[in-house]
């Protein structure tokens, strides 16, 4: 089964940027994983167990790096077009 997460992240530190970056970065290192980035989210898609896994270990990676922060996760099962615009 697909998976489609939209993901925004909001770390607890001054120079916010980079935390975000350098979580955005690491996402596109899952080759199984689709990832569209814009001004408000990240949406990522792939197998369900794949994005699961992959937000687990990341979301956690960026806790022990750059201490806390909040993360919004939105989840659609199946997979959709993330080049759709309107």
């Amino acid at each position: 089964m697909k998976l489609t997460a939209e993901i925004s992240m909001y770390p607890f530190h001054e120079n916010y940027l980079d935390p975000i970056k350098w979580f955005i970065h690491r996402l596109d290192s899952y080759p199984t994983i689709q990832r569209v980035t814009n001004a408000m989210a990240t949406q990522v898609c792939g197998d369900y167990q794949d994005v699961m896994a992959m937000l687990a270990t990341e979301m956690q990676a960026a806790h022990e790096k750059w201490g806390k922060a909040v993360f919004v996760c939105k989840f659609i099962g199946g997979e959709l077009n993330l080049a759709h615009s309107e």
